[in-house]
């Protein structure tokens, strides 16, 4: 299972510097990005974490691609669902 110290823990492996495009792609404070199994961006807060749903994608992650060591984190699921998880979440139908 993938937690916020793991994934605290590979931020900090990856460089420090970026280039401007980097940063364009860089999530802000308190926010992570993964990508769906479709290559679309979404940008999470942090506090989705501490949802069931999301650490349970992060464990099927991490079961299914490995740990990301210089790419990014990639959730088996395609954007229409990713989208209706984030929707399920905002309106607190998961814990």
């Amino acid at each position: 299972m993938m937690t916020a110290r793991k994934l605290v823990k590979m931020a900090k492996k990856w460089p420090k510097e970026c280039s401007k495009s980097c940063n364009e792609r860089m999530a802000n404070k308190g926010h992570f990005v993964v990508y769906t199994t479709d290559k679309n961006r979404f940008v999470i807060p942090l506090r989705y974490l501490n949802t069931s749903v999301f650490r349970e994608l992060l464990r099927m992650s991490e079961d299914e691609f490995g740990l990301p060591t210089d790419g990014p984190i990639t959730l088996p699921c395609d954007s229409s669902h990713m989208s209706y998880l984030i929707n399920m979440v905002e309106q607190g139908l998961t814990n």
